[in-house]
């Protein structure tokens, strides 16, 4: 039952990343995102924002629009977004992750771990196919400046060259 449910999962997944990947991000919820990467191992990115915040807004209408932004990283990652104040309970590797009120607000325990308890907006945390954390930038960024971290980090650059060498060999460019 629980093989023909991930077959299912994978295969509307699968058509959704057809239909959608000259057009928008395939976003997942971060269960969607494990359950897919036990089927078929890819790099996550984790898109962690807020419904306030307006720099979370921008990134959605202009880094996350972006053409060659969007096919790369359906390509080569797994895309989810994660309210950091989402009050449900969140799965992840068999653990939940509940809302903790904190004055006016509060987060969810599993973006605070992500973010080492510095809950900034927007900010991407990079995991690789094990779900180890490669990388978190905090902050907005344009799709100019994101496209090479996420080719840097999405075809294993970063296993064999060092960051400046790689920026200072393609010059930033993808």
């Amino acid at each position: 039952m629980k093989e023909s449910l991930y077959i299912c999962l994978l295969f509307l997944f699968f058509i959704n990343t057809t239909i959608s990947k000259a057009q928008e991000i395939n976003w997942l919820t971060i269960e969607e995102a494990e359950i897919a990467n036990e089927i078929a191992p890819r790099k996550i990115l984790i898109d962690v924002y807020t419904d306030w915040c307006g720099w979370c807004k921008k990134m959605d209408a202009t880094t996350f629009k972006d053409k060659e932004m969007i096919s790369y990283l359906n390509q080569n990652f797994y895309c989810v977004k994660l309210d950091g104040e989402d009050k449900g309970t969140l799965l992840f590797k068999g653990n939940e992750f509940n809302f903790i009120a904190q004055g006016r607000r509060g987060y969810n325990e599993l973006a605070a771990g992500f973010l080492k308890g510095k809950m900034s907006y927007p900010s991407l945390v990079f995991l690789n196919e094990e779900f180890v954390v490669l990388q978190v930038m905090k902050g907005f960024i344009t799709a100019k400046e994101l496209l090479p971290i996420v080719v840097f980090l999405g075809d294993n650059i970063y296993l064999e060259t060092n960051w400046t060498d790689y920026i200072n060999e393609t010059k930033g460019e993808k």
